[in-house]
């Protein structure tokens, strides 16, 4: 009988003898190391795999497709692009910029105990009320804002709290640097950053739509001085509000806009509806004489008059149960060139039936006072034009009753009467170089330059000599107007305007205060029209931007040279010069 035996290993001396079964233990151990690193290098390339396919995913999200939804950004050459452009001025000085901002809202059916988080947010937002806020918490909306732009500080204390059901939602706001003193002009947005008044609104799609700044014709230069001179004269006379403007009457470009009172568009609780009311634009009002200016400049065009043509003053016009007087009385017949000097309306009167209806119908249109001005704001007013035109008023708006206009449509009418006769549609917004300007020829150049002369003696002796600065030759008119209600003027609501021209041998500019029911002051002796208010306004700018604008002032001429000149354009006899003492009081 055969026996088999299993060979034993053959052992080394000192060799420790393996116990039964441990080879095959040894083994197992091994296999499921094995195993297990398998697995992790498998678990560790899907989760690798994974995140590879989340980041490319946030990668084409956030680069390539610029992300979703209202509050999407691109990027533009690595900076951050918001959704609208800037709006800067003339010289690139910033007007309207937005700013990255973050939104708290709540899903009020996921907040667990509203009564505790509306205290602890009303504690890090003490402006909130506490109440309010809970109510708010306990509803059963899906969605709501509880506070909008919040600052960095306050986003990470609320978000330090961990209350479920508190989100932030990310944005931007409009900020004015400038704050009110553009505000009429710019405008402004609402909370959901949507233009709703100004350049702002006029140009809402274009300011979503493009990247490069929007640049304005405003000067914001000019515009301070504007702003801060209006100011002074609406406290010193205890005004209601006032407006001021300055265009450059070769292209029409508006240099300044101002409207008193204004509002800051930082803070939208400030802009009531009286404070946003556009004085400059959509403001209409009965101007005055310094639609006088009109009145000459139609006579001299349509040839029916010239600056030597004499009228009878001395006596009252009565049609029907009106009366048409001068504020100061002349007792004499009188030239167009007295006339417009001493601001009187019984000469504009008999000048315009001279010039008929029609004629004067026509002239005002073609100087657009018939129709609403071209501007780039939705804030335009609508002149009221008597219909039907009566003989009464052809004689009323000759010297600025019974038609009411815009001091926006009075800027470009005299700009175009001063320029040489060419009508340039207003605007705000810069016009570049070598871009062709609108224009259309509305009177003659020699109809301008007499206008020019008569407009130079209204300052140097007439109702405006308080807006005569040296070295500027200003010309200008004034305009005094009592405040039409309810069919009734009102004689101690007075309209003081003032509107002028500089240099007047070759204007440059066209500047217009109008100051809204003035009181008398003691300074000016109890007098709240144009000469004593709007006038001294005007000069005071005139004196300030000139410089600014590069045109310096120019040396007096000696005191004789200046008397014969003064001679050779009045016209008048020693006698109407003796009485220039008074004209300063007259409207």
């Amino acid at each position: 009988m055969m026996h088999l035996f299993r060979r034993r290993p053959t052992l080394n001396h000192g060799d420790a003898i393996p116990e039964p079964g441990t080879l095959h233990l040894e083994g197992a151990r091994k296999g499921a190391i094995e195993t297990g690193r398998t697995r992790l290098i498998v678990t560790g390339a899907m989760f690798t795999l994974a995140f590879l396919v989340i980041a490319g995913r946030m990668v084409d999200v956030a680069l390539l497709k610029g992300g979703s939804g209202q509050h999407a950004r691109a990027s533009k050459d690595s900076e951050l692009a918001f959704d609208r452009a800037d709006i800067v001025d003339r010289n690139g000085v910033l007007l309207a910029t937005s700013l990255p901002t973050v939104s708290l809202y709540a899903r009020p059916r996921e907040i667990l105990d509203p009564v505790e988080a509306a205290q602890r947010i009303a504690n890090i937002l003490p402006d909130l009320n506490r109440a309010e806020l809970q109510a708010k918490l306990q509803g059963d909306r899906a969605f709501i804002y509880l506070r909008r732009n919040l600052t960095p500080r306050q986003e990470y204390a609320i978000n330090a709290l961990g209350i479920p059901g508190l989100y932030f939602e990310k944005g931007e706001k409009r900020i004015y640097p400038q704050s009110e003193l553009t505000a009429h002009v710019v405008g402004l947005t609402d909370l959901d950053d949507k233009g709703i008044a100004g350049i702002e609104k006029t140009f809402e799609k274009e300011l979503r739509a493009r990247r490069e700044p929007l640049r304005l014709s405003i000067d914001i230069r000019v515009q301070t001085i504007m702003r801060n001179e209006l100011l002074k004269t609406v406290a010193d006379f205890h005004a209601i509000g006032g407006t001021g403007m300055v265009m450059d009457v070769r292209t029409g470009e508006l240099l300044a806009m101002v409207s008193l009172p204004d509002f800051n568009p930082n803070n939208l609780a400030s802009a009531t509806s009286a404070a946003m009311f556009n004085r400059a634009t959509l403001g209409v009002y009965e101007m005055g004489s310094t639609f006088k200016l009109f009145n000459t400049a139609a006579a001299l065009d349509y040839g029916v008059a010239t600056v030597n043509s004499v009228y009878d003053v001395t006596h009252p016009i009565r049609v029907a149960r009106f009366e048409i007087t001068d504020y100061h009385p002349e007792h004499h017949p009188i030239t167009v060139a007295e006339i417009l000097r001493v601001s009187s309306n019984i000469g504009s009167a008999k000048m315009a039936m001279d010039l008929g209806t029609d004629n004067q119908r026509a002239f005002l249109g073609r100087l657009g006072m018939l129709r609403p001005a071209s501007i780039e704001l939705p804030e335009v007013g609508s002149p009221l034009v008597p219909n039907p035109w009566r003989e009464i008023n052809t004689m009323t708006i000759a010297y600025g009753h019974g038609i009411a206009v815009t001091p926006l449509q009075m800027m470009t009418g005299v700009s175009a009467l001063v320029n040489g006769g060419l009508f340039h549609p207003a605007t705000l917004l810069e016009r570049p170089d070598g871009e062709p300007i609108p224009e259309e020829r509305v009177i003659k150049e020699e109809t301008s330059a007499s206008l020019r002369q008569l407009m130079r003696l209204v300052v140097t002796s007439g109702t405006g000599e308080k807006a005569d600065v040296k070295g500027y030759d200003v010309g200008g008119k004034t305009g005094t107007a009592e405040k039409n209600s309810g069919g009734t003027y009102r004689h101690k609501s007075l309209l003081s305007s003032f509107i002028a021209t500089f240099p007047i041998s070759n204007p440059r500019y066209v500047v217009l205060a109008m100051i809204d029911e003035p009181q008398g002051n003691k300074a000016s002796f109890g007098f709240a029209t144009a000469g004593w208010t709007a006038a001294p306004t005007v000069g005071r700018v005139v004196a300030q931007i000139g410089p600014l604008l590069g045109i310096p002032p120019q040396a007096e001429p000696d005191p004789a040279t200046k008397e014969k000149e003064h001679m050779a354009q009045n016209g008048s006899s020693k006698g109407n010069r003796n009485r220039e003492i008074t004209f300063a009081e007259a409207q």
